[in-house]
C-alpha cells in the first residue's frame, strides 16, 4: 500500500475499520521502539561475557536493523522503517539526546577537575593533540572521497570534524569499563578518568567551532567568515549569560526547594533544558550545547541535582537514548564501503585513531614518570569512543560534511576502538586488587575490625546498634570500615558515582577528601563518631564499591583479606542483590553478618546513652554454635548488655556430628571469660526444630537480640527474618569450618 507522505495520520482507526496501524505515525513509532530495545538488549546479553559497554550493542543493533543487514530487505524497510517515519524517529531520539546531555552536564562537576593535578591535564592534552594532528593530516586524503559527492565541502570544517572524531574519549563509557575491570580506584583509573573529563570539555569546544564554520551546504546562503565569528560570539555570550544570570537564579531555587523538590521546580528545570537547546539552535550551534551548558551551571551541592537525576534518568537513558544510538546505526550502510580503496581508508582511519591516542598518551605518561605498562594501559583506555563520537558524526552528516561512505567508516572506527579497549587492557594490565590498601600495622593488632556494607541510609541505625553491642572500654578499640555498595548501571548517574569514588573510594579514606561530602551515609556515621564516648575508641573509615552485582563480592572479599576483618555486615538484599550476599558468604574468610531489618523505630538512635539491653545466646552444639559463644562473650564485655546463655538439651535438634567434648570446653571457656560480667544461664529442653524454638523464644520478647547457631545448612537465613525479635544467626559452615553469621533486625 502506497502511503501519502503529505497526509500521515498520528493514530489509526483500528484493524476493524480496515486501517493498518503501521501506516500511522504513533503506532509505527511504538513498534520501532520495541524492535530497537529488544535488539539492543539481546545483543547486550550476547556481548556480556566479553564485558563490552552497552553502547556497542546499541550501535550494532541499529546497524543490523539498517541497510547493512535486515534493511537490505526492501519489504522490511518499507514496513518498519519507511522513509516518511525517519524524521519522527530522529526527533524523538533527539529529545532523548537533549536531556541526556543535560544529565551529563548535571553530573559533571567542574570543580572536581581542579583536584586532578597537572599530570592528568598533560595526558589529556597529548591525547588530543597527536590524534587531532594525524586526523588533520589524513583529512587531505579523505576529503577527496567527500568531494566526489558533495562538491567542495568546507575544508576547515571537514578537518575539524575528522580531528575531533579521532581525538575523542568517551568519559561515560570509559567509567563503565574501568568499573567492570576493577580499576576505578587504581592510579591508572584515576588518571584516565580525569584526563577523559578534560578531553570531553575540549571535544565540545572543538565541536562547537566545527559547527560554527560554514560548509558546502551554506553556499546558497551568504557564506562568510563573519558568520562563523558571529556564531562563536553569540555562543560565548550565551555561556556568559548562563553563568552570571541563570546560575545565581538556579542557586536560589536550589536553596529554596532543597529537601522538598516541588513539582514547579521540576517543570521549570525541564523547560530550561528545552529553552536552552532552542537558543543555541537559533544561534547556529547544535541544540545539545544549550542543554549541556544548562546542566553544567546547576549547583552540585545539596540533594537537588541527585533528586533531579533520579526523576528523569530512567526514562531518558532506558528508553529514549537507545533510539539515538539505533538511529545512528540505521544511517550506517556498510555496503557503501566498496572496493579495496574504501576498505583501505577504513584501515587507515582505525590505525590512525589508535596510533594517535595510544602513542600520544603513552609518551606523555612516560614523561610524567608513569611505568611503561601503566602508560600503555592509559593509551588503550583513552582510545574509548562513545556518545560524543556519534554526536559529532551525526552532526557532520547533517551538515553534509561527511558522505554516507565516510559516515559508515567513522562509525565502524568508533565500534572497533571501543570494542578493543577491554581485551587490550586485560591483556596488558593485571594490577593487584586494591594495591593501595595498607596492610595491618603492628599498632592495630588490638583493634576489632568490622566491615559494614550499606546500600542506603536506612541501613545505618542497625549497623550502629551492632557496633554499640561490642564494648571497647576494656576490650581494645573498634575500627569500622563502612563500604557503600553502589550498583554500576548504564545510567548517567554512574558518572557522579565514579567521580565520588575517584575522590573518596577504595582505598581513599574520607578524611583525605577535600570536597564537601554529598553522602548522607558518611554524614550519619560522622555524627555518630562525634557523639560516641571518646573512651570507647572507635575509628571509622569510608570506602565505596561501584560495581556490577556479579563481581561486587570481589570488592568486599579483597578488603576482608587486606584489612584482616573479623566480621562483615551486609544489608538484607532484595531480589537481584542477593547474589552479592551469597557470594560473599561463599568466599569471605571471616564471619558474614546480613542485616535484615524492616523499619527502625525511635529507640534505634545513634546515641550511646541508652539503657541496658538483653541479648539471648542459643547454644545447641557444633562449630557454628561455638562461634555464637565467641560473639556472645564479646558482647558480654559491654556493661550495658546483659547476655543470657540458653543451652538446648534436645538431642533431636543436635547434629550427629556435634563434638560434645569440644562444645563443653567452649562453654566452660565462655563462662570463664564472662565471669563477673552480666551473664545469666538457662537450660532449654524443648522439642521441635530450630525455627520453632526461635519463634517460642521470640514471642517471649525478653531479648532485644537473639543469637542463634544455625547448623542446618539448608535453612535459609531469610526465613529467620520473620522472628518477632532481632536475630543474629550463625549460618552455613563450609568444609573448612568457616562460620557465617547472619544478622536480622526487625525491631
Amino acid at each position: 500500500m502506497v502511503v501519502n507522505e503529505t497526509n500521515i495520520k498520528a493514530a489509526s482507526d483500528g484493524v476493524w475499520e480496515g486501517d493498518n496501524p503501521l501506516n500511522c505515525a504513533f503506532p509505527l513509532l511504538i513498534v520501532q521502539v520495541i524492535i530497537v530495545l529488544l535488539s539492543s538488549r539481546f545483543l547486550a546479553f550476547l556481548l556480556r561475557p566479553l564485558r563490552q559497554p552497552k553502547v556497542v550493542a546499541e550501535i550494532l543493533g541499529g546497524i543490523l536493523l539498517g541497510p547493512s543487514a535486515l534493511g537490505r530487505n526492501q519489504d522490511f524497510i518499507e514496513l518498519i522503517f519507511p522513509k516518511w517515519s525517519t524524521p519522527i524517529l530522529e526527533s524523538v531520539a533527539s529529545i532523548g539526546l537533549l536531556f541526556f546531555l543535560f544529565l551529563v552536564g548535571l553530573e559533571l562537576d567542574l570543580s572536581a577537575l581542579g583536584h586532578t593535578g597537572k599530570k592528568a591535564f598533560a595526558i589529556a592534552f597529548a591525547g588530543i593533540c597527536l590524534p587531532f594532528a594525524l586526523g588533520a593530516a589524513i583529512s587531505l586524503f579523505l576529503r577527496r572521497a567527500v568531494e566526489e559527492e558533495h562538491g567542495s565541502a568546507g575544508y576547515w570544517q571537514f578537518l575539524l570534524f575528522i580531528g575531533v572524531a579521532l581525538s575523542i574519549t568517551a568519559f561515560p563509557v570509559l567509567a563503565r569499563i574501568l568499573a567492570e575491570l576493577k580499576l576505578l580506584t587504581t592510579s591508572v583509573g584515576q588518571t584516565a578518568l580525569a584526563a577523559a573529563a578534560f578531553n570531553d570539555i575540549a571535544a565540545w569546544i572543538l565541536l562547537a567551532l566545527a559547527v560554527a564554520l560554514p560548509g558546502s551546504q551554506d553556499h546558497h546562503k551568504h557564506a562568510s567568515p563573519l558568520i562563523s565569528i558571529w556564531v562563536l560570539l553569540s555562543g560565548l555570550a550565551f555561556v556568559v549569560f548562563m553563568v552570571f544570570v541563570i546560575q545565581p537564579a538556579m542557586r536560589w531555587i536550589v536553596r529554596y526547594y532543597d529537601g522538598t523538590m516541588h513539582e514547579a521546580c521540576i517543570c521549570l528545570t525541564l523547560a530550561g533544558v528545552l529553552v536552552s537547546g532552542f537558543i543555541t539552535d537559533l544561534i547556529g550551534l547544535h541544540s545539545i550545547f544549550g542543554a549541556f551548558v544548562f546542566g553544567l551551571i546547576i549547583p552540585k551541592s545539596g540533594s537537588f541535582s541527585d533528586r533531579l537525576v533520579e526523576r528523569i534518568e530512567d526514562f531518558v537513558s532506558g528508553l529514549l537514548l537507545p533510539l539515538y544510538f539505533a538511529s545512528s546505526g540505521l544511517k550506517t550502510d556498510v555496503n557503501k564501503i566498496r572496493g579495496a580503496e574504501a576498505w583501505g581508508i577504513l584501515a587507515l582511519v582505525i590505525s590512525t585513531a589508535c596510533a594517535g591516542k595510544i602513542i600520544g598518551t603513552f609518551l606523555m605518561a612516560m614523561m610524567c614518570s608513569i611505568p611503561a605498562r601503566e602508560s600503555l594501559t592509559l593509551g588503550f583506555l583513552m582510545n574509548t569512543k562513545g556518545l560524543v563520537e556519534l554526536v559529532v558524526l551525526n552532526i557532520g552528516r547533517e551538515k553534509k560534511v561527511l558522505n554516507e561512505e565516510m559516515f559508515a567508516i567513522l562509525v565502524l572506527m568508533a565500534l572497533v576502538t571501543t570494542f578493543m579497549t577491554t581485551p587490550s587492557v586485560v591483556a596488558i594490565y593485571k594490577p593487584l586488587n586494591y594495591g593501595g590498601l595498607d596492610s595491618s600495622t603492628p599498632g592495630d593488632k588490638g583493634k576489632l575490625r568490622i566491615l559494614a556494607c550499606v546500600r542506603s541510609p536506612q541501613d545505618v541505625p542497625c549497623i550502629v546498634k551492632l557496633v554499640e553491642s561490642f564494648g571497647t572500654s576494656s576490650n581494645g578499640s573498634i575500627k569500622l570500615y563502612v563500604m557503600h555498595l553502589i550498583e554500576l548501571t548504564d545510567l548517567p548517574s554512574s558518572i557522579s558515582m565514579v567521580q565520588r569514588t575517584r575522590r573518596n573510594g577504595v582505598p581513599f579514606i574520607h578524611k583525605l577528601c577535600r570536597v564537601t561530602s554529598r553522602d548522607e551515609i558518611e554524614d550519619a556515621f560522622s555524627i555518630y563518631e562525634q557523639v560516641r564516648d571518646q573512651k570507647q575508641r572507635l575509628k571509622i573509615r569510608h570506602l565505596k564499591s561501584v560495581s556490577v552485582l556479579g563481581t561486587m563480592h570481589e570488592d568486599v572479599c579483597n578488603v576482608v583479606e587486606r584489612k584482616k576483618v573479623w566480621m562483615v555486615v551486609l544489608p538484607n538484599m532484595v531480589t537481584g542483590w542477593r547474589v552479592v550476599n551469597q557470594r560473599v558468604m561463599e568466599h569471605a574468610k571471616c564471619s558474614v553478618a546480613v542485616l535484615n531489618h524492616q523499619e527502625v523505630g525511635e529507640s534505634s538512635t545513634i546515641s550511646s546513652s541508652e539503657g541496658t539491653k538483653r541479648v539471648g545466646v542459643v547454644f545447641i552444639g557444633g562449630a557454628n554454635d561455638r562461634k555464637v559463644l565467641e560473639i556472645g562473650s564479646r558482647m558480654a564485655q559491654n556493661p550495658k548488655i546483659i547476655v543470657t546463655l540458653m543451652q538446648c538439651s534436645d538431642n533431636t535438634i543436635a547434629s550427629p556430628y556435634c563434638e560434645k567434648e569440644i562444645d563443653e570446653v567452649a562453654v566452660e571457656e565462655f563462662k570463664k571469660q564472662c565471669e563477673g560480667k552480666g551473664v545469666d544461664y538457662e537450660e532449654i529442653a524443648a522439642a521441635g526444630n530450630l525455627g520453632e524454638i526461635i519463634e517460642a523464644i521470640g514471642r517471649r520478647k525478653e531479648y532485644e537480640l537473639l543469637i542463634i547457631g544455625n547448623r542446618q545448612v539448608l535453612t535459609s537465613y531469610y526465613e529467620m527474618g520473620g522472628v518477632e525479635v532481632s536475630t543474629l544467626v550463625i549460618h552455613g559452615c563450609s568444609e573448612n569450618d568457616r562460620a557465617k553469621t547472619i544478622l536480622g533486625d526487625n525491631v
